[in-house]
This record gives C-alpha cells, sequence and structure tokens, in this order.
C-alpha cells in the first residue's frame, strides 16, 4: 500500500465527525492468539474501563486480523474505534506479548526481505523522514513542544514541568559531554537548534548543527542569530572537519542497522583524538531488522530502533563505552505532555490540518507513551570516548 498521504492532502480539508454506529462485538472468528492476547490483558471491547476500547464498524475485526498493528492504527484514525485511555490500552496488549501478535507471518517475512534487499537509509532514502514528518510545519511543532523545541526524552528527576525537564536534559547532556567555553560541538541532527543554543549559550561552545529538515533549519537559524551556531542541511556522511565533542539527541533512530557502523566510522573520523561523544536514542530490547508498520508508514518512514547489542558491535572498534544511562520511562511523561499541549492547541491549527491528521497524532503520541510504560523500549542515553582517550571519564546524573 501506499505511504501516508503528503503535508497538502492532510490539509486539504476538515473531514466533518463521523456518527458512531452501534457497538461492534468480538466475531467469533477472530484468531485464538488475538483473542488470548485480549484476555491476559484484561481488555474487554465495548467494556466500561478507560482502556477498554468502544469499536464502531464491524470491519475493524477483518481490518486487525490481516493487518495486525497497521490495521490497528489505520481503523483509529478512520474514527472505527475510540479508547479514552488509548496509551494504557497500548501498555497493557504490549505486557502481555502484544508485539509478537503486531505483525502476520506475511508481514514479518516482507520485513525481512526489504530489510535483507534495499538500504532504507541510503544517502538517497534519507530525507524522506523530514519531508514527512520534521517538515510537517513549525504551527504544529511550536504548540505540542516546550519553549526550548525539544523534540526528544525530557529528564523528569528533579522536573515538575515539560519546559524544565527539556531543560534539565540539554543541561545533563552538555554537563556529560564536559563542555568548556571555547569547545567546538557537531550536533547531527540537530532539530530546531535548542542544544546547541544552550551550550553556546551557558557553556560557551563553538557550534555546528546538521539536519535534512528545511524547517527545522530555518528555525534553528533565526533562534541562534548573534551565537557562534552555523546550521546546515546536511547529510552526516558527508561532512569533513574536526570536533571536540559531537552528540545526536534523537536521530540514530533513523540511521538503520546497516548504516550503524557508517555512523560511528563518521563520528570517529569527525571527532579529537581526546574528544567525546554522546548518543541519545529510543532503543528496543532486542536486536531484529522489524519496525511498527504503522509508525513506519504514518509517522517516521524507514525509522530503525536499535538495540545494545546493535550499537555496542558497531561502536567497539573505535570506542570506548564510558556511559550508559537508562531513564526510558520519562519519555512516557514527555510523550503525555506533548498529548496535552497538543489537544489544548489544537483548535489554534485545526483549520490547517484535518480530523485523520488529528486522530493519526493522537494515536503515535499515546501509542508511544504505552510503549515505554510497558518497557517494550528505552531511552538510553550512552558516551562513547575514542580508543585514544587516555583521560578518566565521570559521568554526571
Amino acid at each position: 500500500m501506499s505511504s501516508i498521504s503528503p503535508l497538502t492532502e492532510h490539509r486539504r480539508s476538515r473531514s466533518p465527525a463521523a456518527t458512531q454506529p452501534a457497538p461492534a462485538p468480538v466475531p467469533r472468528w477472530l484468531p485464538h492468539s488475538l483473542q488470548r492476547l485480549l484476555e491476559r490483558a484484561d481488555i474487554r471491547i465495548n467494556g466500561s474501563r478507560p482502556w477498554d476500547p468502544q469499536v464502531h464498524d464491524r470491519r475493524f475485526w477483518r481490518r486487525v486480523a490481516m493487518h495486525r498493528s497497521l490495521g490497528l492504527g489505520e481503523s483509529y484514525m478512520d474514527g472505527w474505534w475510540d479508547c479514552q485511555a488509548l496509551d494504557e490500552f497500548i501498555r497493557r496488549l504490549l505486557v502481555h506479548g502484544g508485539t509478537q501478535e503486531s505483525h502476520s507471518r506475511w508481514q514479518h517475512i516482507t520485513q525481512w526481505l526489504w530489510q535483507a534487499l534495499i538500504n532504507r537509509q541510503s544517502l538517497r532514502r534519507a530525507p524522506k523522514v523530514a519531508h514527512q514528518h520534521y517538515d510537517l510545519g513549525n504551527d504544529l511543532f511550536t504548540r505540542m513542544l516546550d519553549p526550548t523545541m525539544s523534540y526528544s526524552c525530557g529528564y523528569w528527576r528533579h522536573a515538575d514541568s515539560l519546559a524544565a525537564a527539556q531543560t534539565a536534559k540539554l543541561d545533563l547532556i552538555c554537563r556529560k559531554l564536559q563542555l568548556e567555553p571555547g569547545m567546538t560541538l557537531l550536533d547531527i541532527g540537530c532539530g530546531w537548534g535548542g542544544l546547541l543554543h544552550h551550550a553556546a549559550t551557558h557553556y560557551g561552545i563553538k557550534g555546528l548543527g546538521v539536519t535534512l529538515s528545511s524547517e527545522q533549519a530555518g528555525f534553528a537559524r533565526e533562534r541562534c542569530q548573534g551565537l557562534p551556531v552555523e546550521i546546515s542541511l546536511t547529510d552526516y556522511r558527508t561532512l569533513t572537519g574536526q570536533f571536540d565533542r559531537i552528540v545526536s539527541v534523537g536521530m540514530f533512530e533513523h540511521v538503520g542497522r546497516r548504516n550503524y557502523r557508517t555512523y560511528f566510522d563518521a563520528v570517529h573520523r569527525l571527532l579529537a583524538a581526546d574528544g567525546l561523544t554522546l548518543l541519545h536514542t529510543i532503543g528496543t530490547n532486542h536486536s531484529s531488522s522489524g519496525h511498527d508498520a504503522w509508525i513506519d508508514r504514518y509517522i517516521f518512514p524507514n525509522g530503525e530502533l536499535p538495540s545494545v547489542g546493535q550499537i555496542a558491535a558497531a561502536s567497539e572498534a573505535a570506542f570506548i563505552t564510558e556511559d550508559m544511562h537508562n531513564f526510558g520511562t520519562d519519555y512516557a511523561r514527555t510523550l503525555r505532555a506533548w498529548d496535552t499541549n497538543f489537544r489544548h492547541r489544537w483548535p489554534e491549527i485545526a483549520a490547517a490540518y484535518d480530523e485523520r491528521f488529528y486522530r493519526m497524532w493522537r494515536y503515535y503520541l499515546n501509542c508511544c507513551a504505552g510503549a515505554f510504560e510497558a518497557r517494550d523500549i528505552q531511552l538510553w542515553q550512552w558516551v562513547f570516548s575514542p580508543t585514544s582517550r587516555r583521560q578518566s571519564y565521570l559521568s554526571s546524573r
């Protein structure tokens, strides 16, 4: 099937609110594995609890049985079912084995073949996620994110608000990198420039940020105006030069297992002999070439979550692992804060999108929150030093 309609399709018109037919009960022909999953997770279709989904369209069952996670997400976008506590519904599914049921055997085979034959994150394909996701519009992201425009996990250890958690995360990264005035910092996948702005303002660094999103680049250049920071629309694999420190926050999920070694080779080539590099990435508990079909089609095309083993294998030839920090449950809280912002400020941008986009975005945020709560996926910060570095390292928390 084709990928999600481009932004112009989302913004073409608003669809009227769908009328809700009578609840559709669970059919007897539903695969036993799916029925058992619902029983283990204590989920009752059309039940009265917040995590019980309300199914409005009988076509929902065949779509889920055939297309699994893809069908579940697409039918939600189409208004075929609703759930008051969508994040808890997903959490319960994943805790009780939903990951194993998220793909049919045919989908598993197709993904394996695709990964084996195609580099989905090649230089030619890499910009797709920037155009489809990060270029959606700064009108959306400025309303959903905090003032730092951080689109990655906040650090809630001592924070009581999204802005405080994101500022704490930025400062934690700077402290882990042991930044000092005059150092050069390369930010691979710099987003809207929040980290470089913080590091230049509070730590006196000179920075270069690279991104493949024109929307992000324009915003970052404007916010870093007057600071010793340059923003470039460049793929990290084509960079030259040398930097005292290198950081990547929320970008490694777009690198892909066929390019993990390429990424670390590039970082090693660009990093000073006594430098440090920090990698902030979502990760999965098991090494795999698979990906969630709905997320891949509608949110992050060609994305792939790494495992601890894959990162270690790709980095060990050139780097020493100095520190590894997991605070994945903080991401669930971050995603809920984004969802709250998105819901509250939706009326400000609703005319530019449509109802299906609204449901798609809320499904994305809540599914990811549920996955982090279930500990199905993690958030790691790794600190590496090149094998040539002789100084000892003491990490910050």
